[in-house]
């Protein structure tokens, strides 16, 4: 793995080279293996490197840090490229955000035609035909200009313009996984009846590799779907099917505008409503194939494209195994902050306020590890459920994520992952796992667990830190600090027994939350 680049001279007669942006996002983190599987040689250009340390594949990739908006920091990372694959996007980012798409595809465009690459991939979303572009959602309306800029940037351009993508851990999939089992009985927007057509992910990867090899005159969109045309109503049906639910009882309303729906989503499934508004406003109209044109230059292999019951049953298969390499989430929450921890003592940054907490642990240190890093998700936060269930309602109510996030993998973690409301921001296996907070708060704030093995035995050390934001993040320290007992110390406290309890039953792996509390959310 390598910071910086040479030119393209350094792999001429070599392996092809792909540029990768997005790679800590849902696609992008599943692309990147499959380039490397087919031969190519891969760079990534990323905010936070060490995001994608801890994926399996970062030992044979060169990273580059940088940002699409910054121009020198993409010209780095084209320099020697071949194709470059442009997967990020900047909903969500505010009001702005699409004047921040068009300067992040203008600048992307500008520095792969400088640099002589010879092929841009973009994944865009599937528009709907005959409906002017001012009616379309910001979303979609973004993603369409999006993909001009690119096919207008002298580089030949491939906009695949997909619908709802399949499969586990997408955001389509949280929210139909989650609507279909959690409601047998719901009332729904008029969007359900709307006509879409959905794409297995394992389908939208082999065409964005096979796009890496297109001839050099092709710079157009191409539709890509499923083989199968249907209702979101049918797709839910469909689910209960693959899942063994009874089939579900579905009143339809006549109205339910884009934002009454995205709260409707955000509270039954574990989709914050500001990614579930673009997801439902993209159903308001028809999203089907017109063409499958694609398939002249990246034909399908017998059995594909996968029909979605097959799609749901690879999806559901991979949960139940914990195979499940990406998640919606994988990509950090909009506006969440960026900044490192203070972690100098003498930080100069303004006020930070901690909450420490230790316990000695009569256990292997090995033991107290597993239940540090199995924390959150089904397993629980070991203290006060009640509390934490109302904070992560409270966040919903605010906009923010809430609590329903859950892991990725329940006993892995890696830098990145999204925990709950908290992200993963660094981990030292046996060591140290520090979470930074994404819920809306009045300030920065993280949660450090250590587990310290000494002469003096094995010790438990548990940090909460918060950084102020105004006189309302001091007034926020101190209103919730009279808690920090119950949560905090329970916390650790609760963390220490659960080792203890697992090495006594002979049950190392397992994470038992109780009685420390297991969030009613989940």
């Amino acid at each position: 793995m390598a910071d910086e680049t040479g030119d393209r001279n350094a792999h001429e007669g070599g392996p092809p080279a792909c540029l990768v942006t997005g790679a800590s996002g849902y696609i992008g983190g599943r692309l990147v293996p499959e380039l490397l599987d087919a031969g190519y040689r891969v760079r990534c250009l990323v905010r936070t490197p060490r995001k994608l340390r801890d994926h399996p594949w970062a030992g044979r990739v060169e990273i580059v840090q940088g940002d699409v908006t910054d121009p020198d920091s993409v010209a780095r990372a084209m320099d020697g490229m071949d194709v470059a694959y442009y997967l990020v996007h900047a909903l969500g980012t505010g009001r702005d955000f699409e004047r921040t798409d068009r300067r992040a595809a203008r600048v992307f465009g500008e520095q792969a035609h400088r640099a002589g690459v010879e092929r841009l991939v973009y994944l865009g979303g599937l528009t709907p035909a005959g409906v002017p572009e001012h009616e379309l959602s910001p979303h979609l309306r973004s993603r369409a200009e999006v993909g001009r800029i690119l096919l207008d940037s002298g580089v030949p351009t491939a906009v695949l313009r997909a619908a709802v993508i399949i499969g586990s851990g997408s955001a389509s999939f949280e929210m139909l996984r989650y609507l279909t089992e959690r409601l047998p009985v719901m009332v729904t927007p008029r969007w359900v009846r709307t006509r879409i057509q959905p794409v297995a992910v394992r389908d939208v990867l082999r065409v964005l590799v096979g796009c890496a090899t297109l001839p050099r005159d092709v710079n157009r969109a191409f539709d890509v779907g499923g083989p199968e045309v249907l209702t979101y109503l049918d797709m839910m049906q469909r689910y209960a099917a693959a899942a063994g639910l009874p089939k579900r009882m579905i009143l339809r309303v006549p109205v339910l505008t884009p934002g009454l729906s995205s709260h409707w989503v955000g509270l039954v499934t574990p989709v914050p409503a500001a990614i579930a508004r673009p997801l439902t406003e993209s159903l308001r109209h028809e999203v089907v194939c017109h063409e499958n044109d694609i398939e002249r230059y990246v034909p399908s292999p017998p059995g594909h494209p996968l029909g979605l019951d097959r799609a749901l049953a690879l999806a559901l298969q991979r949960i139940r195994e914990a195979q499940v390499v990406t998640r919606w989430s994988s990509a950090a929450v909009p506006g969440a902050p960026s900044d490192p921890l203070p972690t100098d003592p003498d930080w100069a940054g303004g006020s930070l306020y901690t909450d420490v907490r230790e316990r000695e642990a009569d256990v292997p240190p090995e033991a107290l590890w597993r239940v540090v890093e199995g924390i959150g998700g089904e397993n629980g936060w070991y203290s006060f459920p009640l509390a934490w269930a109302v904070r992560g309602w409270l966040d919903r109510l605010a906009g923010g994520v809430g609590l329903r996030r859950g892991r990725r993998d329940a006993r892995r973690l890696r830098v990145g992952d999204s925990l709950d409301f908290w992200r993963v921001e660094e981990i030292e296996r046996g060591r140290l796992l520090r979470l930074r907070a994404e819920m809306r708060l009045p300030g920065l704030a993280w949660l450090e667990m250590r587990v310290d093995d000494g002469d003096g035995g094995v010790r438990y050390r548990q940090r909460a830190l918060f950084h102020p934001r105004g006189l309302l993040g001091h007034l926020y320290w101190w209103s919730v600090s009279p808690f920090h007992a119950v949560v905090f110390g329970g916390m650790a406290r609760n963390i220490v027994r659960a080792a203890a309890r697992n090495q006594d039953d002979g049950r190392p792996h397992d994470h038992d939350p109780t009685p420390s509390g297991h969030p009613t959310s989940h």
